[in-house]
């Protein structure tokens, strides 16, 4: 739908891809990541009048996070001037940027998954569909030839805009002949990329919020080190995300329980053999010939659940990432080796920023119906 990208390429074309891709996830998209997920909560403090307010109640706290994702997606992956009160229309009447989106990336995978026949049906739904992603499509190809202009023009990078995509728009203008990707790659890559990014970011933050506000305790803990860090009163920066390592903890066990991806697939280059442990009670391992071209699926909530791996994989324990390296592959929710999400720091560090900022300034409570208790509401 968006053309060959990084998610979808294989062998020779995936290292293509890869050589152009990976140069746009550096330190100064991640410092881009942190700036604009501080402006983005205070707009939705503002937004949402929280700001002359001592309690709040959210219903649905996915539609904040939703929100807040798709906001930084679209300011440091585009470079668009996103904002927390834009309208769905723009003023001449049309659907604006903004919602259009919003639109491609809620329904992002019945988009690619659908028959062609299917979204071509008249139905309204449909046909806002269709019409975000023409405008998106169309939007995203001046983008492309707007930001090589700007690039030619300038012989350093000083002062140009440091999103994703002039990112990855620069590092393709620096490769030669076969391999830069042509304008449908680039886009493809940018949209793929973070759009598989954006519901798994939201989600977790959402899941994330859910879990602190029924173990009290850790979100003491977790802001006892917000504030030996930050302190009460400054802007947290950059700088603090790894001494942070309490507040990205609380995120990854979220993503543990809930893992993104449900499955893993790794494909045999050269006959190999598998050593797999025996069940529970049983020493040793079983050989598993696997010959070269095989597909290998690996069960990937099996292994967030898998006691050998997890203490009490059930429960939710930061702790089990307190001494753990924020890039250490022991946490496998964000796959595994070289083909390991590129976008891991970047949701990681809007995960970090949002919440310091957030669990600095609020108290998070479940939201319980009349008579209800923490634990029938963890089960509604």
């Amino acid at each position: 739908m968006w053309g060959m990208n990084l998610f979808a390429a294989d062998g020779e074309t995936w290292r293509k891809h890869r050589r152009i891709v990976g140069p746009a996830f550096n330190r100064k998209l991640y410092e881009m990541v942190w700036a604009e997920t501080l402006e983005t909560y205070r707009e939705m403090i503002s937004a949402e009048t929280w700001g002359t307010k001592n309690t709040i109640d959210v219903p649905v706290i996915q539609r904040l996070t939703f929100k807040l994702a798709l906001l930084v997606i679209g300011k440091c992956g585009f470079g668009f001037s996103f904002n927390w009160t834009a309208p769905p229309t723009a003023p001449d009447g049309n659907m604006s940027v903004q919602e259009a989106l919003r639109i491609v990336s809620d329904y992002h995978m019945l988009a690619v998954i659908a028959p062609k026949w299917l979204l071509a049906l008249p139905f309204q739904k449909f046909k806002e569909i269709r019409q975000a992603h023409e405008q998106i499509m169309a939007f995203m190809r001046g983008q492309v030839a707007e930001r090589k202009a700007d690039l030619s023009s300038h012989e350093s990078t000083e002062g140009s805009k440091n999103d994703a995509f002039t990112l990855l728009v620069r590092a393709n203008e620096n490769e030669e002949g076969k391999l830069k990707l042509d304008d449908q790659e680039l886009i493809g890559n940018v949209f793929v990329m973070l759009f598989a990014g954006h519901e798994t970011t939201a989600h977790t933050l959402a899941a994330t919020l859910g879990f602190l506000s029924l173990h009290q305790d850790l979100q003491d803990e977790v802001l006892e080190q917000i504030i030996s860090v930050v302190g009460w009163d400054r802007d947290p920066v950059y700088e603090d995300y790894n001494a942070l390592n309490k507040v990205l903890a609380a995120f990854y066990e979220s993503l543990r329980l809930f893992p993104a991806g449900h499955i893993l697939v790794r494909q045999a280059t050269k006959d190999t053999v598998l050593q797999v442990p025996n069940p529970a009670g049983q020493d040793g391992t079983t050989s598993f010939p696997v010959p070269k071209g095989m597909q290998v699926l690996v069960d990937m909530i099996g292994i967030q659940y898998n006691p050998r791996y997890f203490h009490e994989p059930e429960k939710y324990k930061p702790s089990r990432w307190y001494s753990i390296s924020n890039e250490s592959e022991a946490f496998s929710a964000f796959s595994l080796g070289p083909r390991m999400c590129i976008g891991r720091k970047f949701a990681t560090t809007e995960a970090v920023a949002f919440f310091t900022m957030l669990l600095r300034d609020w108290k998070v409570e479940p939201l319980l119906e009349d008579g209800e208790t923490k634990e029938t509401w963890r089960g509604r």
